[in-house]
């Protein structure tokens, strides 16, 4: 796409500090359970785990708010969370890591989202949901919109990351890209597979692989296959730009005039992929927000992605180890820019 020149990084992460964003979606609480295993159950043939260590994060549309504030930001976290211990625990940890709780809706019907991972030796072991996926009531998603609301001259941006939980439903896509657009609000999505389509008129449509394939009913097995599926989510969806993220293969970003541009994984080593997605938006918005050119965030958000694939767990992106990995880069040229690939 393009090279970002030591003095670009610079101005852009100096443009970032204080940006606020507006993070609507599903929240999560994520435990982590760590430990080792040195024997198979005589119970079933399965590990036992030793635990050796218990720790509660941000997850889900916290973890995004979670990197926006490792980039210098001001995220505004907009979200539902039950009337349980593991909501008062969340809650706990939002007002802790300095985040505003004024965008926190407790919904009495539903309980907080918890995924809890058991990793032993760096390795994922299992996963345990409790969850509901139930679409949340009209006068949940008012309380979600009069924060918005009474928030939009302040905001900087909009990030829209549904997983599924049942908070980012229709009517309130609706309403948060009018309003948006209407105040000329920065809007991108990180988008799952229920509402693929009403995400219309959005500044940046991001899904993955797996989103898109799973919508379009087939596979991209070659670089036509990916620019005809880009071609037509920016045209069903009058997105201004659309940023498809590959995996191993990397990205592929459309726009409206046209341009299509690749680029290729800059992931050192790959240990968790979990919390990578959260990753690219919040980069990407964060540096639309600071007048980034679209290729210039995508750029960014690559590499951002690319660094927390290297790690065990979900983990926010660190500002100084972006900047150092970008710099050292083999492909990175320190004082040229090129121009994105059509």
């Amino acid at each position: 796409m393009v090279l970002l020149t030591e003095a670009r990084i610079d101005e852009l992460f100096r443009k970032m500090e204080g940006k606020r964003i507006a993070v609507i979606g599903d929240l999560m609480l994520d435990r982590y359970i760590w430990g080792s295993v040195s024997r198979i159950s005589p119970e079933a043939p399965v590990p036992v785990i030793d635990m050796e260590n218990e720790q509660a994060r941000l997850g889900g549309a916290a973890n995004v708010a979670k990197n926006i504030k490792s980039l210098g930001g001001d995220p505004l976290l907009v979200g539902v969370i039950g009337p349980d211990n593991s909501g008062k625990q969340l809650f706990e940890i939002i007002r802790e890591s300095q985040f505003s709780p004024d965008g926190i809706v407790v919904d009495p019907s539903r309980p907080t989202t918890v995924k809890t991972r058991v990793i032993a030796h760096a390795q994922h072991v299992v996963r345990i949901d409790r969850e509901l996926k139930t679409d949340i009531s009209h006068i949940i998603q008012e309380k979600i919109l009069d924060v918005l609301r009474s928030n939009i001259d302040s905001i900087d941006g909009i990030i829209l990351e549904d997983y599924n939980k049942g908070v980012v439903v229709e009517h309130l896509i609706k309403q948060v890209i009018d309003l948006a657009n209407q105040n000329g609000k920065i809007i991108t999505v990180d988008p799952k597979f229920n509402n693929f389509f009403e995400y219309r008129n959005v500044t940046v449509f991001k899904p993955n692989r797996k989103e898109a394939e799973s919508v379009i009913g087939a596979r991209m097995k070659n670089q036509d296959d990916i620019d005809k599926t880009g071609q037509l989510l920016m045209k069903k969806l009058h997105a201004r730009n659309v940023l498809l993220t590959l995996g191993e293969n990397g990205m592929a970003l459309f726009e409206a005039d046209g341009t299509v541009s690749h680029v290729p994984t800059w992931a050192r080593k790959v240990a968790d992929v979990s919390g990578a997605g959260d990753t690219v938006i919040s980069s990407l918005t964060m540096a639309l927000a600071a007048q980034a050119n679209v290729k210039e965030a995508a750029t960014l958000a690559n590499y951002a992605g690319g660094i927390v694939c290297g790690y065990v767990g979900i983990v926010p992106i660190d500002k100084a180890e972006l900047r150092s990995f970008i710099l050292e880069h083999p492909n990175h040229q320190p004082g040229q820019t090129a121009p994105g690939k059509g």
